[in-house]
């Protein structure tokens, strides 16, 4: 599955790529980009961070697409499922390079990412993990018609952070697709 590639209008989403990997530690190493998936990383940190999802592609076919402008080829951030071990719930997560913001490129990713978990991947619920103090990912997964479903706790060595638990399941978003 590793040769997956989904189009919308205006993006490409497909498994990362060594050619990524520049703008994903420019992306972890900004301090509001990488606010809330644990802190700005130093490019080393990031790389681990980097490999782990090239290896979730590799080894389960399941990880976070990169995220691709068409209209430059330029990477703009990582979204899609992510499942790792002890993970409360099987999760469609987002995070985009800082000059991708306020283009709408997370809700037509993740919109796409969603119908790839449901029809594709044959889930039943997903998930997002969202900071309490994060307002714009719950303002985005409000518009994809998820709803907070309190707080959850994250694994090691997140288990320190505050999540709420956004989601819905696969008949909701049919209804609303």
């Amino acid at each position: 599955m590793t040769d997956v590639t989904i189009e919308t209008e205006r993006l490409v989403l497909r498994p990362i790529k060594m050619a990524d990997f520049p703008r994903w530690a420019e992306f972890m190493a900004d301090e509001e980009s990488a606010r809330f998936l644990g802190g700005p990383q130093k490019p080393s940190a990031a790389w681990r961070g980097f490999m782990s999802m090239a290896g979730a592609w590799h080894l389960t076919g399941v990880s976070m697409f990169s995220v691709i402008e068409k209209s430059s080829g330029l990477w703009v951030g990582r979204l899609g499922p992510w499942t790792p071990l002890d993970w409360p719930g099987t999760e469609v997560g987002w995070g985009l390079h800082r000059d991708a913001w306020g283009k709408g490129y997370a809700v037509e990713g993740a919109a796409a990412a969603m119908d790839y978990a449901f029809d594709v991947l044959g889930w039943d619920d997903v998930i997002h993990c969202i900071d309490p103090d994060n307002r714009p990912s719950q303002k985005l997964a409000e518009r994809l018609g998820s709803t907070n479903r309190g707080p959850g706790r994250m694994p090691a060595p997140f288990e320190n952070h505050p999540v709420d638990i956004w989601g819905q399941d696969r008949a909701t978003w049919k209804a609303r697709r």
